[in-house]
């Protein structure tokens, strides 16, 4: 689709549902900001602009528009009401919102990885110790993700931008290349595995994707059920330990590579490890910093937020020289994603200021109020899941519907929320292994030429559907019985 028609629709989106008759029950200017919020998604989902452009184009024109998009005119009767004033104040609200500093934090702790070398280290030595079969080859890759994971809140940070490199390097030492029948000796299992593998730690890590922190936010706006980093885990441990365990062997079988033993994987990561040099006191430093983060984002919840704990190890890494502020401005994702996701729960937030999601939610839920609590947690888990389908990346479906969905579960009688939300959101990570563009580092796997597309909605399918049946069958009686819900 060219540049200029992915432009266009979300504008024929937002003018189209704004023209539509105002629904029953809803004010009007709920439904002129329900249309601005379409329209964002809209643009989100065709790549008309980057992210964080799109967010800034949308929150700017709510603004803009709000005494007809943003404030009822009870709101602006109300004597000292400044209806501009109150606009910009939404407007910038997403910068005070603790979930966008902990994201920015966390990316610093995920810069120390790539400027010291610590990331590069840690995968080529589980290469060179795992590498001389296939399998313990996928396995490496797997655990190489997992110990990068907790501290990386980018997926495409970790797994596309320290991993991918070193991945991409070993086929060719097999004889295997992209776009050729040869990707198949070994090319196709180890880019899938590392894809895969990336999705499993996401739903395993509270903290091993941005969306994750976002859904996080909106659970507690909207709930006021605050989820920790260590419940998270908890929750999540069993089916995604064995979603990880099984993820190398389940490539081994469904895109088993034609070389299935040698040594130069093993010898090539040794050498890179030996052109390195000794591990360094940066790189030392920095994994006392991890391993501190990832204990006070467990345990020390009660004496520090969260979102603290990321900004002062950054600044620690600062004072130490570990990274320099200019490896901090440089670093562009995490700036872009800064500020992306504070216009995004800025936009999320004016969709429940509005009464958006109270109108919907009671809709909804007149539809389903007569499933028992245990349907409706299995089905709302299921539909959730699926839908990614219609979602390029994880973000924009945290903000389109898990609100509703949360909404909705809110008129089911006798439903548990708390276990609702601990089976809904962990699935965030799994299901980014649906589609080419299901999360951050889908489109740098494909690219590569060694995942044909039809094998790669085939392999999807198949994964996304063994991952969904564990996290079912394992996820669903573990988290109920924590949850007090079974």
């Amino acid at each position: 689709m060219k540049v200029h028609a992915r432009r266009l629709i979300p504008l024929l989106v937002a003018l189209g549902i704004a023209l539509c008759p105002v629904p029953e029950g809803l004010a009007s200017y709920s439904w002129y900001f329900f249309a601005i919020f379409t329209g964002c998604i809209t643009m989100l989902i065709t790549d008309a602009f980057p992210g964080a452009v799109s967010g800034l184009i949308c929150v700017s024109l709510a603004a803009v528009l709000a005494p007809w998009a943003l404030f009822s005119p009870e709101q602006m009767a109300a004597p000292g009401f400044k209806v501009h004033q109150q606009a910009f104040q939404w407007a910038v609200s997403g910068f005070s919102n603790s979930v966008v500093w902990m994201i920015l934090g966390a990316f610093i702790l995920a810069r120390g990885y790539a400027v010291t070398g610590l990331g590069r280290r840690i995968a080529l030595w589980l290469v060179k110790t795992m590498g001389h079969h296939s399998l313990s080859l996928g396995y490496a890759v797997m655990l190489a993700d997992l110990v990068l994971a907790p501290a990386t809140p980018s997926n495409t940070a970790r797994s596309g931008g320290i991993l991918f490199p070193i991945i991409d390097n070993l086929p060719p030492l097999f004889d295997s290349y992209p776009n050729s029948p040869s990707r198949r000796r070994i090319g196709t299992y180890l880019m899938w595995t590392s894809l895969a593998s990336c999705c499993v730690s996401c739903t395993l890590f509270m903290t091993a994707i941005s969306s994750n922190l976002l859904a996080v936010e909106r659970v507690t706006h909207i709930t006021g059920i605050t989820i920790g980093w260590s419940e998270w885990f908890i929750a999540a441990a069993p089916a995604g330990i064995i979603m990880a365990l099984l993820t190398p062997l389940m490539g081994y079988v469904f895109c088993r590579p034609e070389v299935t033993a040698g040594h130069e994987v093993a010898e090539w990561a040794r050498e890179e490890l030996g052109r390195m040099g000794r591990i360094r006191r940066e790189e030392i430093v920095l994994t006392v910093l991890i391993v501190g983060a990832l204990l006070l984002w467990i345990f020390g919840g009660r004496y520090i937020e969260p979102a603290m704990v990321g900004l002062v190890v950054g600044a620690i890494m600062l004072m130490t020289g570990i990274i320099s502020w200019n490896d901090v401005l440089e670093y562009k994702a995490a700036w872009s994603t800064f500020f992306w996701f504070a216009m995004l729960i800025a936009l999320a937030s004016g969709l429940d200021q509005v009464g958006f999601i109270s109108w919907f939610g009671e809709r909804f839920g007149h539809c389903i109020q007569s499933w028992s609590p245990l349907q409706a947690v299995l089905l709302i888990t299921i539909v959730f899941f699926v839908l990614h389908y219609f979602f390029a990346g994880a973000t924009t479906q945290v903000i389109a519907l898990l609100p509703a969905f949360l909404a909705a579960a809110h008129y089911i009688p006798g439903i548990d929320m708390h276990f609702l939300i601990l089976m809904l959101v962990p699935t965030i990570g799994i299901m980014g292994i649906l589609t080419p563009y299901g999360t951050g580092p889908s489109p740098v796997y494909f690219g590569s030429g060694y995942i044909p597309s039809g094998q790669g909605w085939r392999l999807g399918a198949i994964f996304g559907g063994i991952y969904l049946v564990l996290w079912l069958v394992i996820g669903m009686p573990w988290i109920g019985w924590l949850c007090g819900a079974l």
